[in-house]
């Protein structure tokens, strides 16, 4: 039990840093990204491109992904996104899928469709056992660091937006971008910001996920449904709650297929119906916002 509650845990705070960057540009920014996953995706290929044939080491290629992906984010909002920013959701919806599908056949057309391997460092692969029998917790050491990353992370986030003058600066950039312009806070700066970090965010969780998630053209597209997930019912207007239902789901689905196999992911499906039934707005959100 511990050990399938310690690996539902890591599973969840992986979860969390892949699907934190939606929550920031659907709750924060009102805009849907479902091509959120592609910047993921982007992290992960530039991970295994850049350990196999430059030689990187794994811990110096995580910032790297964050980085180039991020810079990558920024581009693209500037030349692509931004004009979407005003349009109803449906046109977001269709623009950002269909990006979602170009990444797709573009990384299998270069690539190849086959499945893409992250070599870890001999100290991320090894295992330690705490306890015995019912109480035996197994801790894997490359989900022990994801916590840890994940962890520091969601800190770091929620300081960030909570606490500082570019928090403040964002939230009143959503809640009312005229007033805030009028106020002499420049709203395209703040957006352009606010979005490289969520896709930088996507790819520093591609790179982490790789291992555990597998990598392979599809996965922006096999993991869509999981970012929204954890966006919906988290609530998209705060950090705590996609995390809240990043660890829930990511609990439910490592002790569902555990215990009851047949099921797969009914189990996440079903609790997500449960809650949003319970709060159809999500676990936590944000008075004021849009």
């Amino acid at each position: 039990m511990l050990t399938i509650l310690f690996d539902g845990i890591a599973y969840g705070m992986l979860l969390f840093v892949l699907a934190v960057g939606l929550a920031v540009t659907l709750g924060l920014m009102n805009f849907i990204n479902l091509a959120h996953g592609a910047f993921a995706m982007a992290g992960g290929y530039l991970t295994v491109f850049a350990m196999q044939k430059l030689g990187v080491p794994f811990l110096a290629c995580l910032p790297l992904a964050f980085i180039v992906v991020a810079l990558a984010g920024a581009l693209l909002e500037r030349t692509l996104y931004r004009p979407m920013y005003g349009k109803p959701h449906l046109d977001q919806v269709l623009f950002s899928i269909g990006l979602a599908f170009m990444a797709v056949a573009a990384i299998d057309y270069f690539v190849g469709s086959s499945q893409q391997n992250v070599q870890l460092p001999e100290w991320l692969r090894g295992r330690t056992e705490i306890g015995d029998g019912a109480l035996l917790l197994g801790m894997g050491h490359y989900r022990l660091f994801i916590i840890g990353v994940c962890a520091v992370l969601t800190v770091v986030l929620q300081l960030i937006l909570s606490k500082t003058r570019f928090g403040s600066r964002l939230r009143a950039a959503v809640d009312d971008p005229r007033v805030a312009s009028g106020l002499g806070i420049n709203v395209n700066i703040v957006f352009l910001l606010t979005f490289a970090v969520g896709s930088g965010l996507a790819g520093l969780g591609g790179a982490l996920g790789a291992e555990i998630l597998g990598l392979d053209p599809t996965f922006p597209l096999k993991y869509m449904i999981y970012f929204l997930i954890v966006v919906s019912v988290g609530g998209t207007s705060s950090i705590t709650g996609p995390l809240a239902a990043a660890l829930l789901l990511g609990i439910a689905d490592v002790a569902g297929k555990y215990f009851i196999p047949k099921m797969g992911a009914f189990t996440v499906y079903l609790l997500m119906i449960m809650i949003l039934m319970w709060r159809p707005q999500g676990l936590f959100t944000r008075k004021g916002g849009r």
